[in-house]
């Protein structure tokens, strides 16, 4: 992905030299929530990777020159996601894109949500319309879950983008609504189709993006689908050692979504990302 040189967006920012102090030293607990009103859940790589850190305060450390280069990479496309949406959600939805914030974090975080770790992966915050990502996440994806590259990363902060557009065109609040006294089973699954659709936005973004900026190489759409499939519940629970239990799964198979990424990708058109429409919901 051709990105260097290119404009950042403004709306970042970068808690990564405060440390898990900056957060308020969320402990033990704070390793197993990610949003304490219930929302939704980021990619739980706990099982695979162990403790990211062990939630205890500690102090801030200088940001690394692999440290800076993540931070303006993710402030570009945080600003091609703005670009974007600003056009297509009001061209395709008849809705008025308002610009996130892009929390960057390390080890620790609260948000307006609650507290979380970056053991629980990406998440986004529909009370503060804030995206939080702790960069270490891409080398624990590179490295134990074999997703590397610039452009794998560029999908997870679209899949949260995705999120953000979900907020703002109602579907969160009415998940919400949905949740509420559904069984387990029935709740992952409305889980998985929020994900699923976050992933089809992502998608949407991406060829949008290509037309828009030409900056998408041969290699980068292969990058985020190789990445979609690692964040699948079929893969990280068999990376964990347990067999696949599909109730279970609150993000989607391996196959679903990289599917739904690809559909946003062929289509670039919101309306073909309605996973509750087709689940008949």
């Amino acid at each position: 992905m051709e990105w260097r040189g290119r404009r950042g967006s403004r709306n970042v920012e970068d808690r990564r030299s405060m440390g898990a102090a900056g957060a308020g030293g969320i402990g033990v607990v704070g390793m197993l929530v990610v949003l304490a009103v219930g929302y939704f859940f980021g990619v739980d790589i706990s099982p695979i990777v162990g403790a990211v850190n062990d939630g205890q305060p500690r102090e801030g450390q200088p940001l690394s020159e692999e440290d800076q280069q993540w931070g303006e990479f993710m402030s570009v496309v945080l600003a091609d996601t703005e670009e974007v949406w600003s056009r297509v959600l009001p061209e395709q939805a008849g809705t008025d894109y308002v610009d996130p914030t892009l929390v960057l974090f390390r080890g620790a975080v609260q948000s307006a949500c609650g507290g979380a770790s970056a053991a629980m992966g990406p998440f986004y915050c529909p009370n503060d319309q804030k995206l939080y990502l702790d960069t270490d996440f891409f080398d624990v994806m590179a490295n134990r879950m074999g997703a590397g590259g610039d452009f794998a990363a560029a999908y997870v902060v679209a899949h949260e983008v995705g999120h953000h557009v979900q907020n703002l065109l109602g579907v969160l609040p009415e998940v919400t609504r949905m949740r509420q006294g559904a069984s387990e089973e029935e709740s992952n699954y409305l889980s998985v189709l929020t994900e699923l659709q976050a992933d089809c936005f992502a998608g949407v973004w991406a060829t949008q993006a290509s037309q828009q900026f030409g900056a998408i190489e041969e290699g980068d759409l292969a990058e985020a689908q190789n990445a979609a499939r690692a964040v699948g519940d079929d893969v990280l629970q068999e990376n964990a050692g347990r067999t696949p239990m599909p109730d279970s799964f609150t993000h989607g198979s391996a196959d679903q979504r990289q599917e739904w990424l690809m559909r946003g990708f062929r289509s670039g058109d919101v309306g073909q990302c309605d996973t509750f429409g087709e689940a008949g919901l």
